[in-house]
């Protein structure tokens, strides 16, 4: 992936992850713009967030503040399941905990550190194409920013125990799942097994995290 198109896929994620991840009542499930209002009411809370400059020059505040949303809004079994394909089939029960675990912590540093550059947003949202008793949808919007071609964020969501969670986050094309699953079956080839990479990816967090 090139550098400027990482860099917007980055950025693109730490606002997708409080507006995609958002989960909805089985009641307001019953209507059919739902996905789009948990969207725009998460959005709505990112935005005045952002509004505090202590919170934004306070790293620490950063991460707990994602890991809040990450961890009550992400069904990471099933991201986890996605990004690793095969592997998470042929994978210990001890392996998918530790993996899970370690891709949390990876995504929650990687979101905190884009974080604090994202700058003012609006969203727009396009036509959603929903049948009724759909138990899965792709809600497309458009995040707009001043003098900044719009980017296409598509999120594929599903209905789970009457809440609506979303399951991969497309940005310009580039899915979040596919772009972790090539990553890590890269990493897996390059470290020889999946229970080496996660040790790598273990190390890695807690590298980057000395660092801060």
């Amino acid at each position: 992936m090139k550098t400027n198109m990482y860099h917007k896929f980055i950025l693109c994620l730490i606002y997708s992850i409080f507006i995609g991840f958002i989960p909805i009542s089985k009641a307001v499930a019953e209507d059919a713009n739902s996905p789009q209002i948990a969207i725009e009411a998460a959005s709505n809370k990112l935005q005045k967030k952002m509004q505090d400059p202590t919170f934004t020059k306070d790293f620490k505040q950063i991460t707990e503040f994602v890991e809040s949303v990450i961890y009550t809004s992400v069904d990471f079994d099933r991201i986890s399941a996605l990004v690793l394909g095969k592997h998470w089939k042929n994978a210990t029960d001890d392996e998918k905990v530790r993996f899970k675990t370690a891709f949390q912590t990876l995504l929650i540093r990687t979101y905190s550190r884009a974080f604090i550059e994202f700058k003012e947003w609006s969203v727009r949202f396009l036509p959603l194409n929903m049948e009724a008793g759909a138990k899965k949808v792709i809600v497309k919007t458009e995040i707009l920013q001043p003098s900044v071609q719009p980017i296409g964020v598509n999120y594929r969501m599903f209905l789970s125990k009457g809440e609506w969670k979303a399951y991969d986050i497309i940005i310009e094309g580039i899915s979040l799942v596919t772009n972790y699953r090539t990553s890590f079956k890269n990493e897996i080839i390059k470290n020889g097994s999946l229970d080496e990479t996660i040790k790598a990816l273990i190390t890695r967090n807690d590298t980057a995290l000395e660092k801060k």
